[in-house]
């Protein structure tokens, strides 16, 4: 019998996140005895997904980076794979990407690259695009998580198209809420049955748009709709939020839950998901809207598009387009038929797409192709 292959994913924390969910996602869904996996952390503390994840079994190490350039790191890293026989590193991000691929120059590990996702506004650097080509050379494999991320990494970080493989990000589908249990939240938050309830989840930053999406919201109140906004999240721009929701003098019609470690039931009670981003990778939130068969509203926002297909599971509208993102949101309100549509096709197009067995495949046949 073949020795397994043993893998090891190098990321920054496993704090709660979209890459950190990739990251757990891919461990806890493979379960095939061949591969072998572990995680290297590059910053401390780390978070309580790593904590579960150690509980279980997975052997973590961690690092934390020094300021600057830290070359400690390196040898902490190349001293570990040689330690441990590591097959594979699985660099999420970067910055770990590129202390990865210093640490293995030279060793038989294989490296491989996933980007998850882009700032806002998205730019490269001479520096990177300098060394990035170089750093492409000693990798086995580079993967992105949306096109439009792809793309970005040709665009911003002179990497070559031809050498780069899209591979959506993969979750667990949402378990479904009982309804009596979704009357209860709605009747805590003062949400009547008969309103339409629009909803999002999202940390409370300038690249969300949360001020976009509450002027949309306003429109269609003022178009005589009954319905409420719950915006599931916290962060910086909380105070500026809670203001604008009072100068658009609609306090009575937007719920704000704060942030909510498991926010499913809350999710659950929602009619039309919206997200209303600048930029986007694959959003998970998204993905958990679609798991539950929700009819959706976005931006046309880096992956946003490629999740959600236009007018079969929802509605892409242009960026930071008040008037289209409250036409669309309209739409889904009025026409009972259309809604219903988008409710089935949303979960097909997850169930297509976007599970977690779906990912660990794809990455699997990477993994298996590199060692060979």
């Amino acid at each position: 019998m073949s020795k397994a292959i043993n893998v090891m994913h190098i990321t920054y924390d496993m704090r709660i996140g979209g890459t950190e969910m990739v990251v757990k996602n891919l461990i806890e869904g493979f379960d095939d005895p061949a591969f072998k996996m572990s995680i290297f952390c590059i910053e401390a503390p780390l978070g309580p997904w790593g904590e579960d994840l150690a509980n279980a079994g997975i052997p973590i190490t961690t690092v934390a980076r020094q300021p600057g350039f830290d070359r400690g790191l390196i040898k902490a890293i190349r001293q570990h794979l040689r330690e441990h026989n590591i097959d594979i590193i699985h660099c999420h991000q970067y910055t770990p990407w590129v202390y990865g691929v210093l640490a293995a120059a030279g060793l038989k590990t294989k490296v491989i690259f996933t980007e998850h996702g882009r700032f806002y506004p998205d730019f490269g650097t001479w520096k990177r695009k300098l060394i990035n080509p170089v750093l492409a050379w000693l990798t086995d494999a580079t993967t992105a998580i949306s096109s439009a991320t792809k793309q970005a990494l040709v665009t911003h970080e002179n990497l070559s198209a031809r050498n780069i493989e899209v591979i959506y990000n993969g979750i667990k589908a949402v378990e479904p809420v009982p309804e009596e249990t979704q009357q209860a939240l709605k009747a805590e938050l003062g949400i009547a049955a008969s309103q339409t309830v629009f909803g999002t989840i999202a940390r409370f930053d300038p690249i969300k748009n949360h001020l976009m999406m509450l002027r949309a919201f306003k429109d269609v109140l003022d178009a005589g709709k009954d319905a409420k906004l719950v915006i599931v999240g916290d962060g910086e721009m909380r105070a500026d939020i809670e203001t604008f929701i009072k100068e658009l003098a609609i306090s009575d019609h937007v719920v704000l839950t704060g942030y909510q470690p498991q926010p499913a039931q809350y999710l659950s009670i929602m009619d039309i998901f919206l997200l209303s981003s600048f930029s986007e990778g694959t959003s998970m939130t998204l993905l958990e809207a679609m798991s539950l068969g929700k009819p959706c509203v976005v931006t046309d926002a880096g992956g946003n598009a490629e999740v959600i297909a236009d007018q079969q599971n929802g509605l892409v509208t242009g960026n930071d387009e008040q008037r289209e993102f409250a036409d669309a949101m309209h739409t889904l309100v009025n026409d009972t038929d259309t809604y219903h549509q988008y409710q089935q096709a949303s979960l097909a197009r997850f169930n297509a797409l976007f599970t977690v067995a779906a990912m660990c495949q794809s990455f699997r046949k990477i993994y298996t192709t590199v060692m060979q």
